[in-house]
């Protein structure tokens, strides 16, 4: 498959506009401690992969308009960009989880979900 020149959406631009609409899932969150409580849906106190993704999952279906599983162009912050699938977007997320997850034990603990991924 051929792509086409032109300027692409890096995979930090879309988690960060899927990270926007996250954020207004609900009502606007200022601390971390408010994010950890919504990721947090079995209460818990801290946030699976799957709740992670789940939460951060919502801005692709808000983003996706015809509900075809995938990002085209016109649906992707700024209008173009390479196509990202749902299954794309779910791999990126868990890596980043896994960026996030210092002590590797699978969970985001408030320090964790505060702090940025790590390379």
């Amino acid at each position: 498959m051929r792509r086409s020149p032109g300027p692409r959406v890096a995979p930090l631009g879309i988690a960060l506009a899927c990270g926007a609409f996250a954020a207004t899932a609900g009502a606007q969150v200022a601390r971390t401690a408010e994010y950890l409580e919504r990721m947090d849906t079995d209460g818990d106190g801290r946030v699976s992969l799957a709740e992670y993704q789940a939460w951060m999952g919502y801005a692709f279906d808000r983003m996706d308009r015809n509900g075809d599983g995938v990002l085209s162009a016109d649906e992707l912050p700024g209008g173009q960009g390479r196509p990202i699938t749902r299954a794309e977007h779910l791999a990126r997320l868990a890596a980043t989880f896994n960026r996030q997850d210092r002590n590797r034990d699978g969970y985001l603990d408030a320090r964790e979900l505060a702090a940025p991924p790590q390379r």
